[in-house]
């Protein structure tokens, strides 16, 4: 049975299975697809060609139709069918429809190829920011939670066994660090991304003289890929590129979380959970569950395997587009909805957490004092070695050694009463800056392009 379709008929398995998920995942490239059409419409109008292949009032009535189709997605009624297979022709489908020959006219010199790589990389900018923003806010809480107990002590371990005098203070912030670092990974990730593919076409460029700059600005891109067949030789690998950053929030994450669940059990004691982040057993009434953590290590192993899932199928694609792609597109969804929700959790979770001091200093044996007593050793004249093993020969000599006095010994750079909470939460806070002024910059050209009322902004559009 053939199905027909806006490229041809097609054999109704063949559709449904090369169409895949497309119709429901493409639902969340809408805006994106009709932006792109938008910007390239408003260019198709300044090419320097007779008879125009656009006039600027066709691409304001195209843009017009574009709105349209917005308003019907915001409100749940845009329909991508079976037919259509994506967004894009199901876009161009309504054009044609409401517009006549006019929609059959706006697919000149550009290829889905270009579309759907446009699309995510307009997508990846919003979700991006996104991330951001949630890890910006984690790390300031931590940094909160840090600095409210920063005189706490905790004993400080290695292997897992009790190590060196150290406090939650230093616990908490070391997370933040991490998490500042990954920050700096995902903001490479999007500068990557900030890249204009759309007028590649095919991969090889068209005999017309389109203007990708043109494109490119008026989708607020920084600029656009240069070589038109790394255009599409980017799509897929730039995915990898953002999962790979998401990935990493998500090990500090992780990490954190198996902390949180093995410090608070009831053998350690350090933390409570809040209750609203616990969940209960269906048969033992006392039971309060760390299921969000628990479940966090998990989505923590899916985003790393979707990073290397889309390197995998990317891995052997010769040059050119090739439909391998087009399973590339559901984990790299699902990998920023699992990170960015892990991030935004994490905030009220860490915001609520109670501390046990009395439960923090009964963990301190003689034994953790032991490194602390053979450098005190070291600085009266001993050597190293000497003072390392008389110390280990007298570890029971060590009782009664206050936690706290250790403590306010280690005030050098970034040891426990030598943090500088100040110049982290900075960090944090220039990242929420760049985010949301990037997220300005994003609406404003969108809104201007579509001919909607733009926000208030300081870059220039």
């Amino acid at each position: 049975m053939q199905r027909k379709t806006t490229v041809g008929e097609v054999d109704a398995d063949v559709l449904a299975y090369t169409a895949g998920q497309d119709r429901v995942l493409d639902l969340a490239l809408i805006e994106a697809d009709c932006t792109g059409t938008a910007a390239h419409v408003t260019m198709l109008s300044r090419v320097p060609v007779q008879p125009p292949l656009l006039t600027p009032k066709d691409a304001q009535r195209v843009i017009a139709e574009l709105r349209n189709i917005l308003a019907e997605a915001a409100a749940g009624r845009f329909e991508i069918t079976l037919e259509d297979q994506d967004v894009h022709l199901a876009v161009e489908r309504r054009l044609t429809e409401k517009l006549g020959d006019l929609g059959k006219r706006v697919h000149v010199c550009r290829s889905r190829n270009d579309q759907v790589a446009v699309d995510l990389r307009l997508f990846a900018k919003t979700r991006l920011l996104e991330a951001v923003a949630a890890a910006a806010a984690l790390v300031r809480t931590l940094i909160a939670f840090a600095q409210k107990h920063e005189k706490v002590p905790m004993v400080g371990r290695t292997h897992m066994q009790p190590a060196m005098p150290s406090s939650v203070g230093l616990w908490a912030s070391a997370w933040a660090e991490g998490l500042l670092d990954d920050l700096a990974l995902l903001m490479t990730a999007y500068e990557l991304n900030d890249q204009c593919p759309l007028g590649s076409a095919a991969s090889y460029g068209v005999p017309v003289p389109i203007d990708r700059q043109l494109t490119s600005d008026l989708l607020g891109f920084a600029k656009p890929v240069h070589n038109v067949l790394h255009a599409n030789h980017a799509r897929g690998k730039i995915e990898s590129v953002i999962l790979s950053a998401l990935g990493q929030a998500m090990l500090t994450l992780s990490r954190l979380a198996q902390d949180l669940i093995l410090f608070s059990m009831p053998e350690f004691g350090y933390f409570r959970l809040p209750a609203a982040f616990t969940t209960g057993s269906s048969i033992m009434p006392q039971k309060r569950n760390p299921d969000v953590l628990e479940l966090l290590r998990a989505k923590t192993a899916k985003v790393l395997a979707y990073a290397d899932l889309v390197a995998e199928i990317l891995r052997a694609a010769p040059s050119g587009y090739n439909r391998d792609l087009q399973e590339t597109k559901e984990p790299f969804f699902a990998g920023f909805e699992l990170a960015i929700s892990s991030l935004r959790i994490l905030s009220p979770l860490v915001a609520g957490l109670e501390v046990d001091g009395d439960a923090l200093r009964r963990a301190f044996g003689p034994e953790v004092f032991a490194t602390d007593r053979a450098l005190e050793l070291v600085a009266g004249g001993r050597p190293f070695r000497d003072a390392y093993h008389e110390v280990k020969a007298n570890l029971k000599g060590l009782a009664g050694k206050s936690p706290d006095a250790a403590l306010a010994a280690k005030r050098h750079l970034g040891a426990p009463m030598g943090l500088d909470f100040a110049a982290l939460d900075a960090r944090a806070q220039e990242a929420e800056a760049w985010a949301a002024e990037e997220v300005l910059h994003h609406e404003a050209h969108r809104n201007q392009l579509m001919g909607l009322k733009p926000p208030k902004t300081s870059k220039a559009v």
